[in-house]
């Protein structure tokens, strides 16, 4: 019991360390109304095991504490990531069909981010909202749908079988 313990809390702290640093390597991509963040990408872990829930938005809140845009992303930042990430795991809880629920699970960052970013960007620098909203979702659909959904397919049962603690 504790060694499973302790291999979860591992594996949280990496899963959260891997998301914030990947985040910050590239700063200048992963920040503001247009966001290439290739760590989202992980957010499709929690597909497979709520563990990863907790670690990416831990991650999220870790990269949102050294990014540039202070307090309300921590707060809206975090908050939009747990809720994409929670959103994914009930996917995965539902769906059986492993393609369609990839695909459907992608999604859900692409419209939580979009709106809260896309809403606090636009309060912190009087961005447009509509095309701040636009801007968000579009890099959040290329990192998670176009590259990541074929990433974890080419992946197989291999990865999903190493990924889960079950």
């Amino acid at each position: 019991m504790k060694n499973n313990l302790t291999k979860r809390l591992t594996r949280t702290a990496i899963i959260a360390a891997i998301y914030a640093v990947v985040t910050l390597v590239i700063a200048p991509f992963a920040y503001g109304n247009i966001q290439f963040r290739v760590s989202e990408v992980l957010v499709l872990l929690a597909l497979f095991d709520p563990l990863y829930i907790g670690g990416l938005t831990l991650g999220c809140l870790i990269a949102n504490l050294l990014g540039p845009n202070g307090p309300m992303d921590v707060i809206f930042g975090t908050l939009a990531t747990f809720i994409s990430v929670y959103a994914i795991y009930l996917t995965g809880k539902i769906i059986k069909n492993y393609k369609v629920k990839l695909l459907i699970a992608s999604i859900w960052p692409t419209i939580f981010n979009g709106i809260i970013i896309g809403l606090m960007l636009n309060k912190l620098y009087a961005l447009p909202l509509w095309l701040t909203i636009g801007e968000v979702a579009v890099g959040e659909f290329v990192v998670i749908t176009i590259i990541g959904v074929p990433l974890f397919l080419a992946a197989g049962s291999r990865f999903k079988k190493a990924i889960t603690m079950k």
